[in-house]
């Protein structure tokens, strides 16, 4: 040491001469960390105080100072003794770095000593720092020293020469040496001990980090900046080559910068591929592309400062790039033997060499996104490397390898990721294309991934399209979809991505597509056709749909449907057929998007369907093929369904697809099939009401179809989808209108069309002119055939139709169909325990027309005569919410309403609009009388007492006699009530016993009863003996004979027959009546001035009678109704 300094011609200087010369403190210079920094490891940033973010990569390849801002003073400090700077490398070169030696070394000996005691952690910490900062800072002055002070060798003249002269002559080729003699001091990272190597994987949250991490990142900063210093080195000597004298390298050539250079950034790269594959070797498949390659981000700050060194080099001095070395590398790791003969010392136990090679080039071409400033890049920054990749991709590809798909997803998954970040390439297009038309009929699935490995089998043509249209819209490299690719969706799904790519690209007008056209048309021919499996099929229809959404839709499409007719349709399995059809559907759904006319394409699907539907319809077809069947026509009806819901405007010649074959098909539907068509009927039915409402408004919006057709065009193919609907549909609801066991899809249907009919009043059939509306609410709402179920269900539909029930109130052709919706409405009410089970009344069926029920009283109490008759009456109901009361609030408001008119020619009116109000009301109960319901029979007869009561002064109008002789005939002198071993004797005598009071008893003359009797008197005594003979006179207690007008007091009725033998026996039975006087029946046996077998009627005032009497009358006395 002693011999250096008195060699040296500046030593270092004493205090006194600081003040003389003036120090310089430079600032802390910029190396390798990974201390923590808020936000940094969520978004990658790289650190501020590294190269990149502090400039220095910049400065580099700009040719800018190292350090502008640094080593300005005459004296600099480095290894705490103060420097001249201008002069201190040359004259103390070797002292300079034997002190950077004794640094290094220390720095090791304290991470060999260091201990785990976290009492000497802050000193230990921050001794290790200051000498890491040391070597640092030494690494930095010699850049700006060869940037500002160094100059090229010049040949010397003959003579005597400074000895400075010289040493400066001599500072390069001493560089060099020393330089060396630094690299075979540190070796080479993978050397490291295992402590220190650990540094790169431990996160340090805080300030203080062991002397291993910092050994550790003095080993990044020294080989970055040799490989910095010799790039400059070369640059100060404008190309020529420097030789060390005392050194060869340890191939036995002469040392020089160059080739020192070359064994530097080629053991540094292999070190950081060592580190990567001993990452490689624990990443699992599904997390390829979310597992970098580099353990920290000093590792990646360092693979992004070599990337630019050595493509910066590359265009300016014609090296090598940056893939040269590394393809070279990497065909060592593929072959697992050094190529040409020299050892790079790779390891050599990677587990997957393949797997590692696409995995590490895909990160490094992720890497090379990245610009001078660290930021990620849309475009891309490093050129791309497709050559390697191509031979890479044709070895992994190679059916002798049998790559299984784990394999085969990840190296696609990889290829995407290059053909995102590179540019598609056709020739990595054809290769995977020549792989996968070998292997259509597989799965490609990965065992261990389970489910969500599987790929999904698309259910409808939408769904199909939809499928097609993600692989068209391949996300960015850094998304989580992307990433997640590999769970997701199976190798030719992504495959699909890098056709989709390929087929996008900007500016290439159709060169793309013939490029690729014929390689993929000419793998597909009938037998191949044939070969096909379910699967198989799915690839090829996804394929398709690719080319037909990135390339020309109608060659595609023509060629797709040329290839499916090769199919054999009687030997094609039905789930084959519909595989077939959903994808047609796809691509009529396409022609949809893009506005060309469907036709040719609709019709070829609709002869198959129809072909299908005329199997499915014959009685020889056995029940095990029309389930078969049924699976590719529901197909159909999905993917037409679809069709009608995307088309915007419906004049894509869409009717085509509805043709004779949903004729064949209805009938011969079962249940739950017919549901399903009945189902896309309504959903035709109501697309297309809503593109014929839609036609010929003015659009507000901006829609993704770019053509609106003529209104004139529009109403016309409008028109041909309707005619289509009521030729192939209508007829077969008309058969099923009748049916006892209506689908509930039958009414919304039915309504359907009523409101076709309304939007659209010439379309419908010429047997519903001049009236289509009236006519099919006739058949469907207002027929007293029809299942109550169907009526309420598709008078709900339309009621709630603001637009129908306009029509119903004042449209042309409309007449009566309020009252008729009312009277349907009753006949509901009346008849709905006709289809309840007595036995199990709570089913399904039942709660549904409850429900129904419930709505439909809802909407006719909302009518606008309905409500009208209501405020008249001055009736509110609100307050009945079930059908019976609100019945009975309408009846009552009738008869209360025709009261208060005064008109003859109003009263007239009134009278036959309450008699279509209740239309043929004896038959619609009379189902009751013979299927001895206890609750239709109650109902009845309380409807029918209700009607009786409050319409007195209605029913005793001659018009409304019939109905009146008709109720008295039906319910009151019923054959059945007379017949005492009759089983409906029980229940309607129950029934009439808790309603008679309704039929005789009313508020104000006159009684219906009364005006019968008053024009019938023979009939009056047979209706009077049949209710003395069925009930005990105590308990008729509010019969109203005398004070009703019916009798006079003191008169004989004769009742021929006789009376119970109980009343008899009493002799007389005094009946107390709420109304005085009260009245008391006697019977006459003979004794009294009446007639034998006649019943003696006397009127006594309220105190004629005593104190006993009317206790025993209270107590026979019924409750009042």
């Amino acid at each position: 040491m002693e011999e250096e300094f008195s060699q040296s011609l500046t030593p270092p200087v004493s205090p006194s001469a600081l003040d003389h010369y003036g120090e310089s403190a430079p600032s802390r210079p910029p190396c390798f960390t990974c201390a923590y920094e808020p936000g940094r490891e969520e978004t990658g940033r790289l650190s501020s105080n590294g190269y990149i973010s502090r400039g220095a990569l910049k400065r580099l390849l700009l040719k800018l100072d190292p350090a502008p801002a640094d080593f300005e003073g005459d004296t600099v400090d480095i290894f705490d003794f103060p420097w001249v700077t201008e002069t201190a490398l040359v004259e103390s070169t070797k002292l300079l770095f034997g002190l950077f030696r004794q640094r290094v070394l220390k720095l090791e000996t304290l991470v060999q000593s260091s201990s785990h005691d976290f009492g000497q952690a802050s000193s230990l910490h921050y001794e290790a720092e200051e000498l890491r900062q040391q070597c640092v800072l030494f690494l930095s002055y010699i850049k700006v020293f060869i940037y500002r002070f160094l100059e090229p060798s010049q040949s010397l003249d003959e003579g005597p020469v400074h000895p400075f002269k010289d040493a400066e002559a001599q500072l390069p080729s001493v560089l060099v040496e020393e330089l060396f003699s630094i690299t075979q001091l540190i070796g080479r990272i993978k050397n490291l001990p295992a402590n220190v190597q650990s540094a790169l994987t431990i996160q340090h949250q805080g300030k203080l980090f062991p002397p291993s991490w910092q050994l550790l990142h003095l080993h990044l900063d020294i080989h970055w900046s040799v490989l910095e210093i010799l790039h400059l080195l070369e640059q100060r000597m404008m190309g020529q080559v420097v030789y060390a004298h005392q050194f060869v390298n340890l191939t036995g050539e002469t040392l020089t910068n160059i080739s020192l250079f070359e064994d530097q950034v080629n053991n540094l790269l292999c070190d950081l591929i060592g580190l990567a594959m001993n990452k490689y070797n624990k990443v699992r498949p599904t997390e390829t592309l979310n597992s970098h390659h580099y353990h920290c981000l000093c590792t990646k700050e360092l693979w992004i400062l070599l990337i630019h060194l050595l493509e910066h080099r590359s265009k300016t001095i014609h090296t090598q790039s940056f893939w040269s070395y590394i393809n070279a590398l990497l065909q060592t790791v593929l072959k697992g033997t050094p190529s040409g003969g020299r050892d790079p010392g790779l390891p050599m136990h990677c587990k997957d060499s393949d797997g590692f090679t696409w995995w590490l080039i895909t990160h490094l071409a992720q890497i090379g996104m990245h610009n001078r400033n660290g930021t990620a890049q849309q475009e891309k920054q490093l050129e791309d490397n497709w050559n390697f990749v191509m031979g890479l991709l044709k070895s992994s590809c190679d059916p002798k390898k049998a790559a299984q798909e784990e394999q085969i997803r990840m190296i696609v998954h990889c290829c995407l990721s290059l053909s995102l970040m590179w540019g598609p390439n056709v020739s990595a297009v054809t290769t995977l294309w020549e792989y996968y038309s070998k292997n259509l009929n597989s799965s490609f699935t990965v065992p261990w991934l389970g489910v969500s490995g599987l790929g999904s089998i698309s259910r409808t043509p939408l769904c199909l399209l939809q499928q097609a249209k993600s692989c068209c819209s391949p996300a960015s490299v850094g998304s989580s979809s992307h990433t997640q690719l590999y769970r997701s969706t199976n190798s030719f799904h992504i495959f699909l991505h890098i056709l989709a790519l390929h087929l996008s690209q900007e500016h290439a007008g159709g060169a793309p597509w013939r490029q690729i056209k014929g390689r993929l048309y000419s793998k597909f021919h009938q037998r191949r056709m044939t070969e096909l499996s379910d699967t198989g099929l799915l690839h090829f229809l996804l394929l398709f749909l690719v080319l037909a959404q990135c390339a020309e839709l109608e060659d595609v499409a023509s060629r797709a449907c040329d290839l499916l007719a090769m199919l054999p349709a009687d030997s094609t399995p039905p789930a084959l057929r519909a595989l077939q059809w959903r994808g047609q559907l796809a691509l009529l759904l396409l022609y949809l998007e893009k506005g060309l006319d469907a036709g040719a394409l609709a019709e070829q699907l609709a002869t198959y369907f129809s072909q299908a539907a005329r199997e499915f319809y014959l009685k020889t077809t056995e029940p095990s093929r029309k389930l078969a069947l049924w699976a590719p026509l529901s197909s159909y009806l999905e993917g037409v369904s679809e069709v009608f819901e995307t088309s915007p405007n419906l004049t894509l010649s869409e009717e085509r697809l509805l043709n004779e074959g949903f004729g064949l098909l209805l009938p011969a539907c079962r249940q739950s099939e017919l549901s399903s068509a009945l189902g896309f009927l309504q959903t035709v039915l109501a697309q297309l009401r809503r593109a014929h409402q839609r036609c010929g408004q003015p659009s507000h919006s901006v829609d993704s179809f770019s053509w609106v057709p003529l209104p004139s065009v529009a109403k016309e193919r409008h028109q041909a989808v309707a005619a289509a609907l009521w030729s192939h549909f209508f007829p077969f609801l008309c058969s099923m209108r009748l049916s006892q066991t209506p689908p509930s899809q039958l009414a919304d249907a039915a309504a359907g069309f009523t409101l076709l009919a309304l939007d659209m009043p010439g379309s419908a059939p010429q047997n519903l002119q001049p009236h289509p509306i009236q006519s099919i609410m006739q058949s469907f709402g207002w027929d007293e055939m029809l299942h109550p179920l169907l009526v309420t269900h598709y008078l709900n539909h339309l009621l709630q139709n603001g637009e129908l029930v306009s029509w119903v109130s004042s449209g042309p052709g409309s007449g009566s169909a309020q009252a008729l919706c009312v009277r349907a409405w009753i006949r509901c009410v009346l008849q709905q325990y006709l289809h309840k089970s007595q036995d199990a009344p709570d089913t399904r069926a039942g709660r549904n027309l409850d429900e129904q029920l419930a709505e439909l009283t809802r909407q006719i109490l909302r009518l606008p005569e309905v409500e009208s008759v209501l405020q008249r009456a001055g009736l509110h109901p609100a307050a009945a919410k079930d059908p019976k009361p609100a019945m009975a609030v309408f009846i009552k408001a009738v008869g209360r309403s025709y009261c208060e008119l005064q008109l003859l020619s109003e009263r007239s009116s009134a009278v036959s609009r309450a008699l279509e109000y209740v239309g043929d009301i004896v038959k619609y109960i009379k189902p009751y009388l013979l299927n001895k319901s206890r609750e239709g029979l109650q109902l009845a007869y309380w409807t029918v007492g209700c009607l009786v009561k409050h319409w007195s002064h209605l029913l005793a109008t001659s018009r409304a006699q019939q109905q009146l002789f008709r109720i008295v005939d039906v319910l009151l002198l019923s054959h059945a009530l007379l017949q005492q071993d009759s089983g409906a004797h029980t229940q309607m005598l129950s029934a009439l016993k808790e309603s008679l009071p309704l039929f005789l008893q009313v508020n104000t003359p006159p009684n219906p009863i009364h005006t019968l009797y008053s024009y019938s008197n023979e009939t009056f005594p047979y209706i009077l003996r049949s209710l003395l003979m069925k009930f005990p006179v105590f308990a008729i207690t509010k019969i109203v004979l005398v004070s009703s007008g019916f009798v006079s007091s003191g008169e004989c009725v004769p009742v021929s027959g006789g009376v119970p033998k109980a009343a008899a026996a009493q002799g007389h039975f005094p009946v107390p009546e709420p109304l005085s006087p009260i009245h008391t029946l006697y019977w006459s046996g003979g004794q009294s001035s009446c007639p034998a077998g006649s019943l003696r009627i006397n009127t006594h005032p309220a105190g004629g009678k005593t104190q006993e009497e009317h206790s025993a009358c209270a107590e026979r006395e019924l409750p009042p109704v």
